[in-house]
């Protein structure tokens, strides 16, 4: 072999993959170049691919080479495969071969940036559950937490997503999902160290998986909703079906704000036939603006008075709950609860609306 076919730069491949895919799922692309390459170099003796491509026969050299280095070991037309640390690409070895072949003094092999592995969407959410599952396991603080002491921040979250949302900044959006989203995750942690019923992320994942595909048979079946108005109809059958209910308060959770929970309670009865609230002495305009400053009048007034308005709108609610379930104990022979209409606020077809408990 002559100087110059010594000298001959061959091939260079960096072989990114993804940390989230199990190891020894990689491409078909990135196993014929392993099983080929003449030398593969792996700057990380504890890579998780390392036990898998020994396995398939491919020999692999621990070692942190530069950028130099890579070029060097590629002479003679050799196929040189370099895993990067950390499953991407090393930062300081690509800029030091995008240097080299900047300068025009050096024989570059052919590059190449070889996807092995990659994610799939959803698949940083494994990150967030190994994050949360160590931070519970070592964080003082967090590994005492209990479901009671964190209801109220999960509360909390939703209104701050609200609130960003009916602002319009999307970044503040974006970033009150990762919060509601903490939320998920840190309970799924803490019921999965419960000695009597645990259940974890897979689990909680597992049954909304479960309950979307049954709740949408138009895609996942052969029923047949072209309408939105038709997808409704099939989700208030499907959840009858699912939910045995005594009331048709069953389901309207009373932790919810007392506007909204009396908001929902009066939507339910009204679809149910049921008494509703006495009106207002003084009738409403059908304007929101109108009605907001109405009720921003009784909440002052109420202050002023020294009286709770919330509280006061609670109470009521609940006496209010109490007529209905008594209405519907006097009633002959109707109808169950279950096939009566759907409340008019109960939009979303995968669940109830926004606050309820058992969607």
């Amino acid at each position: 072999m002559n100087d110059e076919t010594e000298a001959a730069p061959g091939r260079l491949v960096l072989l990114t993959m993804s940390h989230r895919v199990a190891p020894g799922q990689l491409s078909w692309p990135a196993w014929e170049v392993l099983r080929g390459a003449d030398r593969v170099l792996c700057a990380d003796p504890g890579h998780p691919q390392l036990p898998y491509l020994r396995e398939a026969g491919v020999r692999v050299e621990t070692a942190a080479p530069t950028g130099q280095e890579l070029v060097d070991a590629t002479a003679g037309g050799r196929t040189v495969v370099y895993l990067p640390p950390d499953g991407g690409a090393d930062r300081a070895v690509t800029d030091e071969l995008s240097r080299l072949g900047g300068s025009g003094r050096v024989a570059m092999p052919d590059l190449e940036l070889l996807p092995g592995s990659w994610d799939l969407p959803g698949a940083r959410l494994l990150d967030v559950v190994q994050v949360m599952d160590r931070i519970r396991a070592e964080c003082p603080w967090s590994s005492l937490r209990t479901h009671e002491e964190l209801a109220k921040y999960g509360i909390e979250e939703m209104y701050e997503l609200v609130e960003a949302i009916e602002e319009g900044d999307r970044a503040a959006v974006r970033e009150e999902l990762g919060d509601v989203l903490l939320q998920v995750v840190f309970h799924a942690a803490i019921a999965e160290g419960d000695a009597e019923e645990p259940f974890g992320i897979d689990d909680v994942a597992a049954g909304l998986v479960a309950k979307l595909i049954h709740r949408h048979p138009h895609i996942y079946g052969d029923e047949v909703a072209e309408t939105p108005e038709q997808v409704q109809a099939n989700w208030v059958r499907l959840k009858g079906e699912e939910k045995a209910r005594d009331s048709v308060t069953d389901g309207v959770p009373l932790a919810s704000p007392a506007l909204a929970l009396g908001a929902k309670l009066a939507g339910r009865a009204r679809a149910a036939g049921l008494p509703l609230p006495p009106a207002p002495p003084v009738p409403l305009d059908a304007d929101e603006a109108a009605l907001g400053d109405h009720l921003l009048a009784e909440a002052a007034a109420a202050q002023a008075a020294g009286l709770d308005p919330e509280a006061a709108l609670r109470h009521a609610a609940r006496r209010y709950r109490a007529a209905i379930r008594a209405a519907e104990a006097g009633r002959k022979g109707a109808v169950s609860p279950a096939a009566e209409g759907p409340d008019p606020q109960d939009t979303t077809p995968w669940g109830e609306a926004a606050g309820d408990e058992d969607a």
